[in-house]
């Protein structure tokens, strides 16, 4: 197996989980760590080999890396990712940062110019290449996404869910473009992002997102796809995401996320739903 460098840019829940996997089963796998860099590097103390931490992030390029992935925030990507690309594949686990319409040329730009690949990954979005494959036909002509948590799940700017009392129940937060969301709850809707980016003819400002606080998901979030196509087809799903009361990631996203990092072999100068 070709030994792959990963660089691995925030420890939150899901950079740890992603650091532990390729520690423990890398080596069968050809994966490698080239570094670890968290805002707080005192984090990362006795977690991670001492070798691995990069403390300042603008000396990225020092590492040799294949993949760099990032699982912080989007202004990372925003300040960083177009550098990325030009030394390595780079996986924006920050999707939400697409929505900047500037950036999002930006990066494809940097992906054809060095013929790297720009990796999103498909996280809580089920049914992901389908949206893609039926947007590359041409025949995409709707889509909505909806998710619902808890509303401790919820990281959102301004005040839109300033207050809450358990026992509430159903609140709709916001309904409108994914293009708007984004801004607002940026850690929240990576789903809605991926199916932005697979339904490229739509893009962000096409595909419809609602999100909505549920005291009564103690237990999952919920994200609901309606994907609408020529005469009358539909299609409709469901999933059911486990997850903790005040966790940002459900569990089955962390599996989703080392499955798309399998993925992350070269795909050309271009951007892979993965």
């Amino acid at each position: 197996l070709l030994d792959k460098q990963i660089g691995v840019v925030g420890y939150g829940h899901l950079g740890q989980f992603l650091v532990e996997r390729i520690l423990k089963d890398g080596a069968a796998l050809g994966l490698t760590l080239a570094f670890v860099w968290n805002r707080n590097s005192e984090k990362l103390k006795g977690l991670v080999p001492d070798e691995l931490v990069l403390g300042d992030l603008s000396s990225f390029a020092d590492r040799c890396c294949h993949v760099i992935i990032e699982v912080c925030h989007p202004q990372i990507v925003k300040d960083f990712g177009p550098h990325f690309l030009s030394r390595s594949h780079f996986m924006v686990g920050s999707p939400s940062a697409l929505s900047d319409p500037d950036l999002n040329q930006k990066l494809r730009q940097a992906a054809q110019q060095h013929g790297n690949t720009l990796y999103v990954p498909s996280g809580a979005l089920w049914g992901g290449q389908d949206i893609q494959r039926l947007n590359d036909s041409g025949g995409l002509e709707a889509l909505f996404i909806r998710m619902s948590k808890h509303p401790s799940c919820f990281r959102l700017t301004g005040d839109v869910l300033s207050e809450w009392t358990e026992g509430e129940g159903r609140r709709v937060l916001f309904k409108g473009s994914v293009a708007e969301l984004c801004p607002l709850a940026p850690n929240n809707v990576n789903t809605m992002a991926a199916a932005a980016v697979a339904a490229g003819t739509l893009g962000f400002s096409g595909v419809q997102g609602e999100i909505v606080s549920d005291t009564a998901l103690s237990d999952y979030h919920v994200v609901e796809v309606e994907v609408t196509g020529p005469g009358g087809f539909s299609v409709r799903t469901v999933r059911r995401n486990p997850a903790r009361l005040g966790a940002v990631t459900g569990s089955a996203t962390y599996n989703s996320f080392w499955n798309s990092l399998l993925v992350c072999k070269g795909h050309g100068g271009q951007v892979y739903l993965c």
